[in-house]
């Protein structure tokens, strides 16, 4: 009887630690939009001690890729093991991590007005998430990363509103030069980038006012300088994926305006097995800018 009652006593004080080593995720939650006209679904990741503490969380917005929805970073990234281990070991802060859904959006106001997500995502969906949850709404605490489509997303608000963001942390983001927007096969451009540019241009037509308000690499040639120091960057791209080449030329554009950041080049392609790898690098450069 007294090997039994140790072995439960054991038990549970093993569930104990599991328990408080393990953060909390919400799978679906909803912001009410007017501006989108509808409810958008999120996911929400709490650190461990959120339940037993009264503290407020610095928080990152984690952007899903194209075809994904907001519980993609959940279901194939595992990004509650990832922030788990990452917090339990030290490597990251205590962090509230926010994915909303963006559909097929980029992330950005369509060329017709016809969606307005950017819009949605600084006047409503930040606000929403700063109000319902215990988090410390000011720059220096807020994040935000993403891959491939997110990637792309978390770049475009880094640079729009760099009064908003601490750090960037692009994983194989959508960069594209002029070049590959003109020479894109038809198919591909009606695809992904028609409903955000003017659908049905072809070749230079294609450049338009919404394209280059909406260019990362035009964005960080006509901003200045001091404006662009004002976020830090993280940016890693796998060697044979095909946004190699926008990232590479991203990195030469910093460069060439000396704007400090961190540039890394992996070996992988365009999947899940190297935004995994890489999503525990991303949150802790994004942390370092949470401490004084």
């Amino acid at each position: 009887m007294k090997n039994l009652t140790a072995f439960i006593f054991a038990i549970g004080i093993f569930n104990y630690a599991f328990t408080q080593n393990t953060g909390k995720i919400i799978e679906q939650k909803t912001v009410a939009s007017k501006i989108l006209n509808k409810d958008v679904k999120y996911t929400i990741y709490l650190p461990p001690d959120y339940t037993s503490s009264d503290r407020t969380y610095p928080v990152v917005y984690l952007l899903h890729g194209y075809t994904d929805d907001n519980t993609g970073w959940l279901q194939f990234g595992e990004i509650n093991r990832y922030a788990d281990k990452a917090i339990a070991e030290g490597t990251i802060p205590p962090m509230i991590i926010a994915m909303p859904n963006g559909d097929s959006s980029f992330y950005i106001n369509s060329y017709d007005g016809k969606e307005k997500y950017e819009d949605f995502f600084i006047k409503e969906f930040m606000p929403s998430i700063e109000k319902t949850y215990r988090i410390k709404a000011e720059k220096k605490y807020r994040g935000v990363a993403g891959l491939s489509m997110g990637g792309y997303g978390s770049l475009i608000y880094a640079l729009k509103y760099y009064e908003l963001f601490a750090a960037s942390a692009p994983l194989s983001a959508a960069v594209w030069s002029d070049d590959e927007i003109i020479n894109m096969s038809e198919e591909q451009w009606i695809e992904t980038n028609g409903q955000l540019y003017g659908r049905g241009l072809k070749g230079r037509n294609r450049l338009t006012k919404a394209w280059y308000s909406n260019s990362i690499l035009k964005i960080i040639e006509t901003k200045s300088v001091e404006d662009l120091k004002k976020v830090r960057y993280w940016i890693d791209c796998g060697d044979d994926d095909f946004l190699s080449i926008g990232n590479c030329l991203l990195h030469i554009a910093l460069m060439d305006k000396k704007v400090p950041h961190e540039f890394r080049i992996r070996d992988g392609v365009h999947d899940w097995t190297y935004w995994r790898t890489g999503i525990t690098d991303a949150l802790q450069f994004i942390g370092q800018s949470f401490h004084q």
